[in-house]
């Protein structure tokens, strides 16, 4: 009891360039696509989508 972490509004970490966030797979890439955009407008960094060429 009593062991949470508190308010996420205070907690900082510096993200370097180059260092991939968010992995997505399984889910068509419209679907995907969607999804990174809505997550990107709650971020408060430049963001952009990478995609991978290999199709498992």
């Amino acid at each position: 009891m009593g062991s949470g972490k508190g308010s996420p509004e205070y907690w900082v970490y510096v993200i370097k360039p180059g260092r991939i966030i968010y992995e997505l797979g399984g889910v068509p890439d419209e679907v995907a696509e969607s999804a990174m955009t809505l997550a990107a407008h709650k971020m408060p960094i430049l963001t952009r989508l990478v995609r991978s060429n290999s199709k498992k």
